[in-house]
């Protein structure tokens, strides 16, 4: 009896554990299409913003950074193909593309997560955004990727504006961020932030709301005869991504001025780009965005606020129409079938 009662209690124990691996393995479920593709959707963008459409204008980006904050009483950049010049001259080849490390190391995740917000706004796969939502959306998620990213933004503006000749040298990201703090403080890391989001409405909205706006138009009505099978060619979305960040980025771009000049202050041995040579002239202090608005327009005018135009102008079309032709490209590679608008 004794023997049974155990052989027993052996064979509920194996069904008990049968049982439970069933269980186990039922409820372990393999990721949803939906994750996969948003998994692949943010990798298409990350490229697309960060390595992509960033380091190729990285001049150019940099050369617009330049004149927006440099000290107006000695002036050292006085357009863009002298300043590119002098910079090849006094800093080479790596003088061109300085502070593009940390661009990209910032804009991968925030480009990211810009996409995967805006597509998270209607919560049905096969809604259509409206004009206007599309500016709410795209700005909401632009906001928030922003915020998130903005530090490295405020070092990135720093790395970019020293130059060999600067009386202090960050060495890298980390050193910068770290540097700050301790000198500054960690509200340092967001001078300048106000603006930024003031500046998000019109340059990520808008970015989103005319691209996608634009698309829809061709694809439907296809008045210049430029779709083929529902697709838009690659040189068509070239054009409307270019477009789109023409217009995003003019009616944005005083906002952007002063979000530069209020990352430069309480800089420490700032870069004589900033404080004029040999530290002759200091460099204005700002109390907060109006201030700087205000002071800017008093000392230099109106057109101060537009220092750097050229060169972002320039850079718009490759850099927004690049960005964009590239996501929809590795979102093809990658086999994500859904498009920003769904």
């Amino acid at each position: 009896m004794a023997t049974e009662d155990v052989k027993r209690s052996e064979s509920a124990a194996v069904s008990t554990i049968v049982n439970l691996a069933e269980e186990a393995r039922e409820g372990v479920k393999a990721p949803s299409y939906a994750v996969l593709s948003i998994c692949k959707s943010l990798f298409a963008g990350g490229v697309a913003g960060g390595c992509e459409s960033r380091t190729a204008v990285a001049p150019l980006e940099r050369m617009k950074i330049l004149l927006q904050v440099q000290n107006p009483h000695n002036i050292k950049y006085s357009g863009t193909v002298q300043g590119l010049k002098y910079i090849w001259r006094t800093e080479g080849l790596r003088g061109l593309f300085k502070g593009n490390g940390t661009n990209c190391a910032r804009i991968v995740p925030n480009s990211a997560g810009i996409l995967y917000m805006y597509r998270q706004q209607t919560g049905n796969e096969n809604a259509q955004l409206t004009p206007v939502l599309r500016l709410g959306a795209g700005a909401t998620a632009g906001i928030i990727a922003m915020s998130a990213t903005y530090p490295m933004d405020m070092v990135r503006g720093r790395l970019t504006v020293q130059t060999a000749n600067s009386p202090y040298q960050y060495r890298g990201i980390a050193h910068a961020l770290s540097t700050v703090v301790r000198e500054e403080g960690p509200r340092a890391l967001y001078r300048g932030w106000l603006p930024s989001v003031i500046g998000v409405v019109p340059y990520v909205g808008l970015n989103f709301a005319v691209y996608e706006s634009l698309k829809d138009w061709l694809v439907k009505d296809n008045p210049f005869g430029l779709v083929e099978n529902n697709e838009l060619t690659i040189i068509t979305r070239l054009s409307c991504g270019a477009i789109a960040g023409t217009v995003g980025q003019t009616i944005a771009y005083p906002l952007d001025v002063i979000r530069r000049r209020m990352q430069m202050v309480g800089w420490k041995s700032a870069s004589s780009v900033v404080t004029g040579e040999g530290r002759s002239k200091a460099s204005l202090e700002y109390n907060g965005m109006v201030d700087a608005f205000r002071k800017t327009v008093r000392h230099e005018g109106l057109g101060a606020l537009y220092k750097g135009l050229v060169p972002n102008s320039v850079k718009v079309v490759p850099s927004i129409a690049i960005a964009f032709v590239t996501y929809e490209m590795v979102k093809d590679v990658l086999g994500v079938e859904f498009r920003i608008s769904d």
